[in-house]
């Protein structure tokens, strides 16, 4: 991706893209957010002058002034995004989504295709109510990379997705000459019969949407009951409960006023996991996982199984008895900050947490991957193969040491740990971006060190704690090998490699299936034996 600050002059070739404008909503509703926070920061950087103010001018006039005040700052924000509006533009090529933005300072984003990592389609709720959607385009760059197309109609949103993902999947026309692959759509004709996006922009190429299956979805029950079973609203509840028993025996309730921030952000934290968990649902199609979920604000994401680095799969002590688990992953577009993009599942049993991974990564690399799975989620010390911590470690970590291991498969690294929460990491061979090895004083005096694979800026940074040196010594060196032989043997990435479905002939997306253990073939009975011919 390249960012420019300063006026960019148009190229030859840019002035034959087919440049377009967002919808003319879109300066209502960036005007808004002006008066917004103009308000915020009078009434809380300002409050004891205001009333100074309001007390020299009276009541009636004064409350006149601020009305007319807010009335101006909302004309000018108004005014300046509907300006910024007029010269701001997007075109779409076989390379590169471009955005030009910027009244004062001219400033010129692109979005390459062959760095896309993954496409969201976004509603707050004023633009849901509108009928409008914010389209992001989120490249390898991690935090602040991302191209946001906002405001446009859903219907265009959609069928823009439909055709960015077609383009990053190398369907679209390449070139002067572009020699579609069978199947493929070209850009600017249809195949006869086949379904149009609707809503598509005025000159756009048309692009038929990929088919899906739908693999889980999470029932509003379990979503409410893991939010009752998570641990910062019982903490909350012990801590008022005991303050309430001190402020009875000493008389004095007035220490639970200390409690109002706590409930403040146990509050936010309820609402938060409602309003991103709510509705959600996966689906497997060739263009990548599709994840729907939002209550206020909806989003729509379709990440590609190529572009995940890691999966994390986590579970509290509360979810122990109905065996729940979260499952994370690692997108290289979206950095460290956006946790609510990064959630693969918010709330999964076991079967769909192995449905999530099985997504991302079909080929697990070992014959039984269900008993891995069960080893890695239950196992300790070496059950399943796994190389443990040795005993010795249990001087600098006594509870969670039986829990530390690493099992290295035909494709991937998989990490657990922890004894009360418990985690569960998996990186494909392929996917690590480099290695190290950390050991502290008293980790020396053990003659132990940490395994760290470091993958890209998000949720998950898979390690595995105090591992014999000399084992984490010849791992760090084996598994460089192995992720530069993964890498030569992955080559190129296209966007809609499928790893997690494949179309069968009807158009249906066939292969989205849990892994399952093979039975064995039922045993033929024996024949008899032929009598010998020799006399």
């Amino acid at each position: 991706m390249s960012t420019s600050l300063h006026p960019v002059p148009e190229s030859a070739g840019e002035e034959g893209y087919d440049w377009r404008r967002l919808h003319p909503v879109t300066p209502a509703l960036r005007g808004w957010k002006v008066v917004a926070a103009f308000v915020a920061v009078i009434g809380f950087q300002m409050s004891d002058t205001l009333r100074q103010i309001m007390d020299a001018l009276g009541p009636g006039r004064a409350w006149l002034v601020v009305l007319g005040v807010v009335l101006l700052v909302g004309v000018v924000g108004f005014v300046y995004s509907a300006l910024a509006w007029r010269v701001m533009r997007y075109a779409v090529t076989d390379e590169a989504v471009h955005l030009r933005t910027g009244l004062l300072f001219r400033q010129q984003r692109q979005a390459r295709l062959d760095r896309l990592q993954a496409v969201d389609v976004v509603q707050p709720l004023l633009a849901r109510l509108l009928g409008l959607a914010q389209l992001n385009l989120e490249v390898a760059g991690g935090s602040g990379s991302a191209v946001q197309l906002a405001f446009l109609r859903e219907s265009e949103a959609t069928a823009l997705r439909a055709q960015i993902l077609a383009l990053a999947a190398g369907l679209g026309p390449r070139g002067a000459t572009p020699q579609p692959a069978a199947g493929a759509v070209p850009q600017g004709a249809v195949p006869a019969g086949a379904p149009v996006a609707d809503g598509a922009p005025a000159g756009a190429a048309a692009f038929e949407a990929a088919p899906e299956r739908q693999v889980y979805e999470l029932p509003m029950g379990r979503l409410v009951h893991s939010i009752v079973r998570s641990v910062p609203p019982w903490l909350v509840v012990v801590a008022l409960v005991g303050g309430l028993v001190v402020g009875v025996v000493t008389h004095d309730l007035g220490g639970l006023l200390v409690g109002v921030p706590a409930l403040l952000g146990v509050g936010g934290y309820v609402w938060n996991r409602l309003n991103t968990g709510a509705t959600f649902r996966a689906a497997a199609s060739p263009d990548g996982i599709r994840l729907r979920h939002g209550l206020t604000e909806t989003r729509a994401q379709t990440v590609p199984p190529g572009r995940v680095q890691a999966v994390r799969l986590t579970q509290g002590p509360l979810w122990r008895g109905p065996d729940w688990w979260k499952v994370e992953i690692n997108v290289a577009g979206y950095g460290p900050e956006a946790t609510t993009e990064s959630v693969l599942h918010p709330v999964a049993t076991r079967a769909e947490a192995a449905v999530a991974l099985w997504l991302v990564l079909p080929d697990l690399g070992v014959d039984d991957p269900l008993g891995t799975l069960d080893a890695a989620f239950r196992g300790v010390d070496d059950a399943g193969g796994f190389t443990p911590a040795p005993r010795r470690a249990r001087w600098v970590d006594p509870l969670s040491r039986r829990r530390h291991g690493v099992l290295v498969t035909r494709t991937a690294l998989i990490m657990r740990s922890g004894r009360w929460w418990r985690t569960v990491v998996v990186v494909p061979h392929e996917r690590t971006q480099s290695l190290a090895l950390e050991q502290g004083p008293v980790q020396r005096r053990l003659r132990v060190a940490t395994f760290v694979a470091h993958s890209t800026p998000g949720p998950i940074s898979p390690r595995v704690e105090h591992l014999d040196e000399h084992v984490a010594a010849a791992l760090l060196e084996q598994q460089a090998r192995r992720a530069r032989e993964a890498r030569a043997v992955a080559g190129p990435e296209l966007w809609m490699r499928t790893a997690s479905a494949d179309l069968g002939g009807a158009g249906q997306v066939v292969g989205a299936e849990p892994p399952r253990p093979v039975a064995a073939p039922a045993a033929t009975p024996a024949e008899p034996a032929s009598p010998d011919p020799r006399p």
